[in-house]
């Protein structure tokens, strides 16, 4: 397994509109088994070395399509993790997806994570803290 700690930043807020499509919300629940909150939760990689398993397992693993549906716009690549807060945060370790979308010029550094539920919350995290992400891959 492998795990990218990440430091927790807030961004545009593009993914909500994405993230409330129909199609999304359905495709997501069938590649992932579970229904996400309408939004994503945004980390870049900590040190060096998460930016560099992140570029291992996105240039290694095909993850999980998400693809199309009629009427949309981008299809996303889907990686399963496990959600662990920074030591002394409220939870578990918490079962989600990083998403990537498929579009051009997309940021190299930008992790975006989609849960079951509100991962600020769940955690008690904000801004510049910090988590791992530990890759289910297969």
């Amino acid at each position: 397994m492998r795990s990218i700690k990440g430091v927790i930043f807030s961004d545009l807020g593009q993914a909500s509109s994405f993230m409330a499509l129909d199609w999304v919300q359905e495709g997501l629940q069938e590649c992932l088994g579970f229904t996400p909150f309408p939004a994503t939760l945004n980390v870049r990689p900590k040190a060096p070395e998460d930016a560099r398993v992140w570029q291992a397992v996105r240039s290694q693993s095909r993850g999980i399509l998400l693809p199309v549906a009629d009427g949309g716009f981008c299809s996303a690549r889907l990686y399963p993790v496990e959600i662990q807060g920074p030591a002394g945060s409220s939870g578990n370790k918490i079962k989600g997806a990083i998403l990537l979308p498929d579009v051009t010029n997309y940021p190299t550094d930008k992790i975006e994570i989609v849960a079951p539920i509100r991962l600020k919350e769940a955690f008690g995290v904000q801004d510049g803290d910090h988590l791992t992400l530990e890759l289910v891959l297969e």
